[in-house]
C-alpha cells in the first residue's frame, strides 16, 4: 500500500459487513451457512472417497473431478469460517490489510483454476466421444497431470498483476467493506486514489481467463454436438451426450455467475445483488457440484454408497 498524504490515515484493517445487518434473521443465516459448509465438505469428501476407493474409477473424468472437488473444499473454506465468525461475534468481522489481499488472491487463484480445469474436462470429453479410438493416447496419465498441473499454475498466476495494482492504491477510510469476503469490487471501492487503471486491469485479466477457458470449452462442445448428431440412432445420441450432461450444467451454472460478476469495468452496481451472486457460486455451487456429477451416474453412486457402507461398518 502507498503511504498516505500526511493529512490521511493509514488504513490496517477491514471490517467485513457481511450479512451482519440482518439482525432479527441472523440466527437462521448462521445456520444456513453453516449447514451449507458441513455439506460441502461432506459430500466432496465422500466423492473424493469413493473415486480413490474405486479402482474402476481410476479415469481421466474422475481425476479431474477429484481436482473438482479439492477447489470446492478450499473454495468454501476460505470464505465461509470468516463470515460465520462475523456472524458470531463483532470481533470476527476485522480483517488486517495484509489478510485481506491474501483472502483476495487466494480466491482469484481458486476461481481461474476452475475455469481452466473446466475447459480441461471438456477437452477430456472432447477426445471421448469424438476420437474415442485414441483416448488413451491423447488423455494418458501424463497428460492428465499436465492439463491439472497447468490449470493450478496457470490459475495461481492469474492474481499476480491484479493484486500487485490492488497494494498500489491506498485506503485512508472508511474501512467497512460491505460483502462478507474480501472481494476486489468492495475493495476499490474504498480506494482514496484513482482506481481507473486497477479496474481496467481487472477486467482485461478476468476477461483472458474467461475467453481463453470458454472458448476451449465452446468449441470442445461444438465438436462433440456435430459429432453426436451423426449417430444415426436417438438411443446413441442420448447415451454419448448424456456423459456431458453433468460437465455441461457445472460449466453453465459456474461461468453465468462469473461473467455478470467480474467482467465489468464498474464497481457501483448493486452490493446486495453482487453478495447474492457470490454466495452462489462461492457457497452453492460447491454444494450442488458433487451431486450433479453423482445424481445420473450410476458408478459414482454406487461408489459413494459403498464408501458410506465401509465407513458405517469401520464406525461399528
Amino acid at each position: 500500500m502507498r503511504p498516505p498524504p500526511n493529512n490521511w490515515t493509514l488504513v490496517t484493517e477491514f471490517i467485513m459487513v457481511g450479512f451482519t445487518g440482518i439482525h432479527e434473521g441472523r440466527f437462521p443465516v448462521f445456520c444456513f451457512f453453516l449447514v451449507m459448509y458441513l455439506l460441502t465438505l461432506m459430500e466432496n469428501g465422500i466423492l473424493v472417497l469413493a473415486v480413490a476407493m474405486e479402482k474402476h474409477l481410476h479415469t481421466p473424468m474422475y481425476f479431474f473431478l477429484i481436482h473438482l472437488s479439492c477447489l470446492d473444499i478450499c473454495y468454501t473454506s476460505l470464505t465461509v469460517p470468516k463470515m460465520l465468525a462475523g456472524l458470531g461475534s463483532p470481533s470476527g468481522r476485522t480483517i488486517s490489510y495484509s489478510a485481506c489481499l491474501t483472502q483476495l488472491y487466494l480466491f482469484t487463484f481458486l476461481g481461474s483454476t476452475e475455469c481452466f480445469l473446466l475447459a480441461a474436462m471438456a477437452y477430456d470429453r472432447y477426445v471421448a466421444i469424438c476420437v474415442p479410438l485414441r483416448y488413451q493416447t491423447m488423455v494418458s496419465r501424463d497428460t492428465c497431470l499436465l492439463l491439472t498441473g497447468g490449470s493450478w499454475l496457470a490459475g495461481f498466476l492469474t492474481p499476480v498483476l491484479p493484486i500487485y495494482y490492488m497494494s498500489q492504491l491506498t485506503f485512508c477510510g472508511p474501512n467497512v467493506i460491505d460483502h462478507f469476503f474480501c472481494d476486489a469490487s468492495p475493495l476499490l471501492v474504498l480506494s482514496c486514489t484513482d482506481i481507473s487503471l486497477k479496474e481496467i486491469i481487472d477486467f482485461l485479466v478476468s476477461l483472458a481467463v474467461l475467453l481463453i477457458s470458454s472458448f476451449v470449452i465452446v468449441v470442445s462442445y461444438a465438436c462433440i454436438i456435430s459429432t453426436v448428431l451423426k449417430i444415426p440412432s436417438l438411443a446413441g445420441r442420448r447415451r454419448a451426450f448424456s456423459t456431458c450432461t453433468a460437465h455441461l450444467t457445472v460449466v453453465s451454472v459456474f461461468y453465468g455467475t462469473l461473467f455478470f460478476m467480474y467482467v465489468r469495468t464498474k464497481v457501483t452496481s448493486s452490493v446486495n445483488l453482487n453478495k447474492v451472486v457470490s454466495v452462489f457460486y462461492a457457497i452453492v455451487t460447491p454444494v450442488l457440484n458433487p451431486l450433479i456429477y453423482s445424481l445420473r451416474n450410476t458408478e459414482v453412486r454406487g461408489a459413494i454408497y459403498r464408501v458410506i457402507a465401509k465407513t458405517k461398518q469401520f464406525a461399528v
